[in-house]
């Protein structure tokens, strides 16, 4: 077996043949991961265990406190901040269970935007194709994991972050039911959206990192069997301009779900979404949010670029009235009950995660008509999971000549039960 240190070099090298032109990392702390590395090579040789994390190869992106350094967030506003006095909750949390951590990943500017593009730090190209986009916001984390240089990723989703890179370049992304993974020492985008979740090869590994982000006592994941379950199929707004490749292996997981013995319903939600729309059309709850906590600089105007993607929607959201943001969260939580009481009839709903796979990066930076539209193709049905607090995993759908992926939503809470039907649905697939 391949000692932990072995692993590690082999990726510090990968990343040093291309230092010229990284655009995946923005900071790599090798002399630190080296000591966690050989710290856990000799747990092994003793015969002792920290968890299923022990050892693993573990990035995270650049929104997670490391003590001693600023959290830039992807933004060239924050590349002057007051170094972080101690580590996310989360990271020391994946410390205690041995991960060695050794680099941050590239992100979109402040965790805002689905495309995957960022002007400062450089683009991080798609793993199966580096002239199409990553997705965002954790771009960088979902090409890291699909080209081998992490073995888990650590992200963060407000309307698809983890799931939409996960989606495009053919990974497994969590995210959890929000709140259940403490947000201390990550920046923020939206207190009500924001969820920190995991991309990896496999559902297992998404679930021991999730337990122990969670600080829950990791457990050996048990597939549900899929006989007698019941899969709700939310056709209508969400399944409109899918791409037909798209489309095709969606409706090919499903028979296969549906061979496997589970159950299949048509359910529809759209009322629930149009209601949602309705009370956020000035402005997103994120975006609202977001406006909060860039507000200083928003009215003084920034010291450095913003990419204009970023603070134009900040900006005007920072100009919708208080009380359009207080009836959005309150007709919310109305929403949030409703949904909960629709989906009591199913163990999950199955949709695809992105209607679309990964387009290039130059009709994304070329056409602003083009990339609007794309961004809410992309964000459409994973954002669904974070508006009414669901927790939700992208699996990548196997046959496809670019990937993209199958999302499985359940209710709020019921995150342990959607891993456990996750990892039946992966075996099924085939990975």
């Amino acid at each position: 077996m391949q000692s932990v240190r072995d692993r590690l070099e082999v990726v510090l090298s990968r990343l040093a043949v291309r230092a010229d032109n990284e655009s995946v990392f923005v900071k790599l702390y090798p002399e630190a991961a080296r000591v966690a590395a050989d710290a856990a090579d000799a747990r092994r040789k003793a015969g002792v265990t920290f968890g299923p994390l022990d050892g693993a190869i573990v990035s995270i992106k650049d929104l997670f406190d490391v003590a001693g350094e600023p959290t830039t967030a992807g933004s060239l506003l924050l590349s002057t901040a007051a170094p972080a006095l101690r580590d996310a909750v989360i990271v020391q949390r994946l410390r205690q269970a041995g991960a060695v951590i050794f680099g941050k990943t590239n992100m979109t500017e402040f965790a805002f935007t689905a495309i995957g593009v960022n002007p400062h730090y450089g683009t991080p190209g798609n793993a199966t194709d580096a002239s199409r986009i990553a997705g965002g916001s954790s771009s960088g984390a979902g090409v890291s994991v699909a080209e081998g240089t992490s073995e888990i990723s650590i992200g963060s989703d407000t309307g698809g972050s983890v799931r939409i890179p996960a989606s495009l370049n053919g990974v497994v992304g969590f995210k959890p039911t929000a709140r259940r993974v403490p947000r201390d020492g990550v920046f923020p985008l939206s207190a009500t959206l924001d969820s920190i979740g995991p991309l990896a090869r496999t559902v297992a590994e998404c679930a021991a990192t999730d337990a122990v982000m969670a600080g829950e006592e990791p457990a050996a994941l048990i597939p549900l069997p899929l006989a007698g379950l019941r899969i709700g199929v939310p056709r209508g707004v969400l399944f409109e301009d899918t791409e037909e490749e798209v489309a095709a292996a969606f409706d090919e997981c499903v028979r296969k779900i549906e061979l496997a013995g589970a159950g299949l319903a048509d359910l529809s939600i759209d009322d629930l979404l149009a209601g949602l729309r309705a009370v956020t059309k000035q402005a997103s709850i994120a975006a609202m949010e977001g406006a909060e906590v860039h507000a200083d600089w928003l009215a003084a105007g920034a010291t450095t670029p913003v990419d204009p993607r970023v603070s134009e929607p900040l900006s005007r959201a920072a100009a919708v009235p208080a009380t359009a943001y207080i009836r959005a969260v309150r007709r919310r939580t109305a929403l949030l009950a409703a949904m909960d009481e629709r989906l009591a009839s199913v163990d999950v709903l199955a949709l695809p995660t992105t209607p679309v796979t990964a387009p290039t990066i130059v009709s994304m930076t070329s056409d602003e008509g083009l990339c609007d539209r794309t961004e809410g193709l992309l964000l459409r049905n994973t954002q669904v999971a974070n508006q009414f607090d669901l927790c939700a995993i992208s699996l990548p759908m196997p046959g496809m000549a670019r990937p993209a992926g199958l999302m499985l939503a359940a209710r709020n809470g019921h995150d342990h039960r959607l891993l456990r039907i996750a990892a039946e649905v992966e075996t099924l697939l085939g990975r």
